[in-house]
């Protein structure tokens, strides 16, 4: 099914598109999108959505099924607190990417902005993963609680680090993997141990750059061969010295 955003309010595209998955379509297509925001959201049935165009902010928030695939560049809050499904941009991704979410994945091909990953959290077997193709900005992973975050510097923006500054502040769970190494300087370095990757680290990698090579059509071995850089919390409790009496 083809859906025309052009032109359409944000609440219009998204009438059509739960009308759609309301009445079964296991396809839909959306073309010329142009910052209409929350697409995708609440949806919870297993459906397919292309995006041909920008989406607006929070797309995909609270979904818990679907596969959103963005055919460029995405706005701020991508997986708004969602928790099941798979969202890719296959550009650039802004602000507070993954917002936390509690399940499912995000594969971005380029680069997010700053906060990305703030409080994700896992529960057992429901954990979220995020990978980020190129580089990201400050604050990643903050108040991090679950999941994992991956960043591949892969054609990251000239000149810029893996990670902006202030990387995993308060972070208390989950795990964040570099390829390649990070300046201590850049993270809150009193809250994160730093270590190379070891074994079970590649690992449980392998499976994430795999996927996230096939979704873009790049060399997962190639990807692997470059040594990698772990960040596990220090503590499940960073601030509570600062309440203790």
């Amino acid at each position: 099914m083809r859906i025309d955003a052009q032109g359409l309010h944000y609440r219009e595209l998204n009438a059509r598109i739960r009308e759609a998955v309301a009445a079964g379509e296991e396809s839909i297509e959306l073309a010329n999108v142009n910052g209409q925001r929350y697409i995708g959201d609440g949806v919870e049935r297993q459906v397919r959505i292309d995006v041909h165009g920008v989406p607006g902010n929070d797309l995909g928030a609270f979904m818990d099924g679907p596969t959103v695939v963005v055919h460029g560049n995405a706005q701020d809050a991508v997986g708004n607190t969602m928790n099941g499904g798979t969202l890719v941009v296959h550009g650039d991704a802004g602000d507070v990417i993954g917002y936390g979410m509690r399940g499912g994945k995000i594969l971005v091909r380029g680069d997010v902005g700053y906060r990305v990953g703030i409080h994700m959290k896992a529960y057992r077997a429901q954990v979220p993963v995020l990978v980020v193709g190129g580089t990201a900005a400050d604050f990643l992973g903050e108040y991090m609680a679950g999941g994992v975050l991956v960043v591949l510097g892969l054609n990251g923006r000239q000149g810029h680090p893996l990670v902006g500054d202030y990387c995993a502040t308060g972070m208390h769970g989950g795990m964040i993997y570099f390829r390649g190494d990070v300046d201590p300087s850049q993270t809150a370095d009193d809250h994160v141990t730093i270590r190379p990757a070891g074994e079970d680290d590649l690992r449980q990698l392998r499976a994430y750059v795999e996927e996230y090579a096939r979704e873009f059509g790049l060399n997962a071995k190639a990807i692997l061969s470059h040594p990698f850089t772990t960040l596990v919390p220090s503590s499940h409790r960073p601030y509570g010295g600062k309440y203790a009496a």
